[in-house]
């Protein structure tokens, strides 16, 4: 597969032009096997595990009985507090999204899930633990596909807010 044979991949090379980050510039890369887990991304790139953005969707519950996809883009260093994702986007409650939520809200499945290309904007935070590395890469579509970014790039990107959505390792939920 070349960077770009994907639709997924593609579609995510597409939202980074629109969103002024030129896909090629920004250096899609296709890794020789799955990156499912940031901890097999870092592996793959020979980075901190830290400088993976994890892109991790939940299932937000609202008063008004609306559930809505809420990504949280996590240091793959951290968990996700669901409790505190909840208070950040003022929803009743947040849980585990399954993968057919994941599919239906972003066109991609678990493991290669973007920051991006999504079939409409979704609701997102970003993790400011993220803003410690000066690269960070993130899926790009498919479990194979990283690209390399900034914590401003993901801002910018995903018109994200930036927040602490996370806990130390194995204090949180994911």
């Amino acid at each position: 597969m070349s960077s770009f044979d994907h639709p997924a991949v593609a579609k995510v090379a597409a939202a980074l032009s629109e969103a002024g980050q030129d896909a090629a510039a920004q250096g899609i890369r296709i890794l020789p096997a799955d990156a499912r887990t940031a901890a097999l991304a870092a592996e793959a790139l020979g980075v901190e595990v830290g400088a993976i953005a994890n892109s991790l969707v939940f299932r937000a519950s609202f008063a008004d009985g609306q559930d809505r996809a809420l990504l949280a883009l996590t240091s793959g260093a951290h968990r996700a507090d669901t409790r505190t994702l909840a208070e950040l986007v003022g929803a009743e409650r947040v849980g585990k999204a399954d993968p057919e939520f994941v599919k239906e809200h972003t066109g991609q499945t678990i493991g290669g899930v973007a920051p991006v290309g999504h079939p409409e904007p979704l609701l997102t935070l970003v993790d400011t633990a993220l803003a410690r590395y000066d690269v960070v890469w993130a899926a790009a579509g498919h479990p194979k596909s990283v690209y390399p970014t900034t914590f401003d790039g993901l801002l910018a990107a995903t018109g994200g807010r930036a927040a602490d959505v996370a806990t130390a390792p194995g204090t949180g939920a994911r």
